[in-house]
């Protein structure tokens, strides 16, 4: 299972208004460096290449909902699917969400795989995120 970690900027970017999780176009992108912390933006961050079926800036994780339960929010995306297609991709080892509505493409947090993973010619890895526990609760 991967670990999820939250970027230092996600609370106060939540403060400031800068992002609208029930509406803005959420992300999910590859990268194969470690993130910091204390990174804010996606230009921050090491991409992968874009090719063999995976587009420069990632895909996105369609919302589907946002529910308020007792003072927590609990943010549901549909898991992201990446599917290799005339060649491989990656290695990657971490999956960045950012908001790509901000102007800034502000981060939100990543998943850490734990280990390299290489998605070869014809096969598919999805980022897979929580149905029922939610991508992120806020309470």
């Amino acid at each position: 299972m991967a670990a999820y970690n939250k970027f230092d900027c996600f609370t106060l970017d939540l403060a400031t208004k800068l992002h609208n999780l029930n509406a803005d176009t959420l992300k999910i992108m590859l990268s194969n460096v470690l993130p910091v912390r204390t990174n804010t933006v996606k230009s921050n961050l090491t991409e992968i290449a874009a090719g063999n079926g995976y587009s420069a800036g990632g895909s996105i994780a369609p919302f589907v909902s946002g529910i308020d339960t007792s003072g927590s929010y609990k943010l549901i995306l549909s898991p992201v699917v990446f599917t290799a297609v005339g060649g491989s991709i990656g290695p990657f080892q971490y999956a960045p969400i950012y908001n790509a509505t901000a102007a800034g493409l502000n981060l939100i947090a990543w998943w850490d795989y734990g280990t390299p993973i290489t998605i070869t010619n014809g096969n598919s890895f999805t980022v897979g995120l929580d149905q029922t526990a939610g991508t992120l609760t806020l309470v």
